[in-house]
């Protein structure tokens, strides 16, 4: 039976809104040969079902298969706690979902912070009150950039970097590679897997933390120029239509 996947999207299956050529044909090959092809990005600003959409709107039926860092860092928060937000509805959603409120200003147990385009000085001022208060700092993902069609733009990591510097303290992570998403996608999937990412320091270091062999693609962060890098992939592909084609053969 073929092994189950883990694909990454930002830089494996689209650069922003712009599709990566052979991507969406890469994964209904794949899902034709019986594979399970599990979706797991560090974007945390859209919603599962807004991330679905995206999925379907360049051909990919990704119902129910779907994971982000937001997920994640709604799993470490409990029911009842109050969380302040610093990214998008995504994030919102998970808090829901876990039984949490979340609040606009301290006092909070907790921040959550993700990727946020319109994150400006006041967002800042709010989320550092929150934490020097008290409120536990919970980045989606450290990621401090991410690819698009136009070049590399600022991540997650760098509002939450931010942050954790205007409160002078250590965020802890819930995205790749870090433990939150390891548990989602080991209960789903188990402890066999091939993960396909563009980063090593997260796609690769997540990789190794599941367990799974690591496919690198050079479509989106990292490039050919970039080699060798740690940890070593299994396999390096130009692109995830050369990867499948490759593991198919």
């Amino acid at each position: 039976m073929i092994e189950p996947w883990v694909v990454d999207l930002d830089g494996v299956i689209w650069l922003g809104s712009e599709p990566i050529p052979g991507a969406a044909e890469a994964v209904k090959r794949l899902q034709a040969h019986g594979a399970e092809v599990l979706f797991v990005t560090n974007m945390s600003r859209l919603t599962e079902a807004e991330q679905e959409a995206k999925l379907a709107a360049h051909g990919i039926d990704a119902t129910g298969s779907v994971v982000t860092s937001a997920m994640a860092a709604g799993r470490m928060i409990e029911p009842g706690e109050r969380v302040l937000v610093v990214g998008g509805p995504g994030i919102d959603e998970a808090v829901a979902r876990r039984g949490g409120t979340v609040v606009e200003r301290a006092p909070a147990d907790a921040v959550i912070a993700g990727i946020e385009p319109s994150f400006d000085y006041d967002d800042l001022g709010r989320a550092m009150t929150a934490v020097r208060a008290g409120a536990r700092l919970i980045g989606t993902n450290h990621d401090p950039t991410y690819p698009t069609a136009d070049g590399l733009r600022p991540g997650g990591g760098a509002i939450v970097a931010a942050i954790a510097a205007a409160a002078e303290t250590e965020p802890i992570f819930a995205g790749k590679p870090h433990a939150g998403a390891v548990t989602l996608v080991r209960d789903r999937l188990g402890d066999r897997g091939l993960m396909v990412g563009d980063r090593p320091d997260s796609d690769g270091l997540f990789a190794t933390a599941l367990g799974y062999e690591f496919g690198l693609v050079l479509s989106g962060v990292t490039k050919r120029d970039d080699l060798p890098v740690e940890p070593t992939p299994a396999v390096v592909a130009e692109d995830l239509a050369s990867l499948v084609s490759t593991r198919l053969e």
